[in-house]
């Protein structure tokens, strides 16, 4: 494992999850952080860089964890190994780093990103009925994504950079950081997208980037409208975010609000899932599909190649719109 930061306690469960497989080693330069998880864990293996990793433990895959200026980097060091990995979202900096990544590695090594929305368990329902034809002929698709995590409590703190401070510096932020989950799961359930619409604004002198998004996107076989609406200073919103997705077809509507998915129609359906459930699986169905599709060969659904093609919308989002962040010209 590569890094030791928040993402990796909902990694590490993961892995504990699967069979004839160990974590045996864990990098991180904050020795605090380091030793603060592998005690939590039970790894024996600690390094304070993936040089050193690399070079004192005998490794059979990587799970790349650390920030995303640093995937790159990661990645490249790993296929020298000739190390198979799973490279969190998103591969690169931006869509340019990414690119030359995937051209540099190509074959050499296989590499799957960490994208895991598409794998919890509401999405992997709802692509069920979709091959069900339970909607009929797509109209149009609307999600939402809308929180009240940037205006400030009666503490004065604002409890989306409480849970994650990084975001106070971030460049790009909420299409970079969250919508791409959103862009990538809408992918996967749907298909291609092109985009041709966006308007991202900043709230707050907190922060540098972005924290509100609206995205117009066109269905690439069909033209089907896809409208996402991503805001983290939505008053009257909770301060943690929840999906709402609007599927609307010739046959019938799906909604899925938060954990709750309901298909409306002739065939009504409603299915309720657990939302911390929901959340760690979708980590444990990212990590076991890298492992199985390493034992049987098989293309990963989340593939380098495939992931590039959400980095082209995220950066489509950003060029587009003409957002500068605050501090550049």
């Amino acid at each position: 494992m590569v890094g030791a930061g928040w993402v990796t306690q909902y990694h590490l469960p993961g892995w504990a999850a699967l069979e004839d497989v160990e974590v045996v080693a864990l990098c991180d330069p904050d020795a605090k952080a380091l030793h603060a998880r592998a005690d939590q864990f039970g790894i024996s293996g600690r390094h304070a860089s993936l040089d050193a990793m690399l070079a004192h433990e005998k490794l059979d895959a990587l799970d790349i964890a650390t920030p995303r200026q640093f995937h790159a980097a990661n990645v490249r060091m790993g296929a020298a190994g000739g190390l198979p990995m799973l490279c969190q979202k998103p591969l690169g900096v931006d869509l340019e780093e990414a690119e030359a990544l995937v051209g540099e590695v190509g074959n050499s090594v296989r590499l799957m990103v960490h994208e895991n929305w598409r794998f919890r368990p509401y999405y992997r329902q709802l692509r069920e009925w979709l091959a069900e034809d339970v909607v009929g002929e797509i109209v149009s698709v609307r999600l939402d994504f809308h929180s009240s995590g940037m205006i400030p409590g009666s503490d004065d703190q604002r409890p989306a950079l409480v849970r994650q401070p990084f975001f106070r510096v971030e460049q790009r932020l909420l299409v970079m950081e969250v919508l791409i989950h959103h862009l990538d799961t809408l992918r996967a359930l749907l298909g291609e997208f092109d985009l041709h619409a966006a308007r991202l604004n900043r709230s707050n002198d907190e922060i540098r980037g972005e924290d509100s998004a609206i995205l117009g996107l066109t269905r690439r076989t069909d033209g089907v409208p896809l409208i996402v609406s991503g805001n983290l200073a939505v008053h009257g919103a909770p301060p943690a975010p929840a999906d709402q997705l609007w599927i609307f077809g010739s046959k019938g509507t799906v909604h899925l609000d938060g954990t709750i998915l309901r298909l409306f129609g002739p065939d009504p359906r409603e299915t309720k899932f657990d939302a911390g459930t929901s959340y760690q699986a979708a980590y444990d169905g990212a990590i076991a599909h890298f492992v199985a599709r390493l034992r049987d060969g098989q293309p990963f659904e989340t593939s380098a190649i495939d992931n590039l093609e959400t980095l082209r919308l995220v950066e489509a989002a950003y060029r587009v719109s003409g957002f500068k962040p605050a501090g550049t010209i």
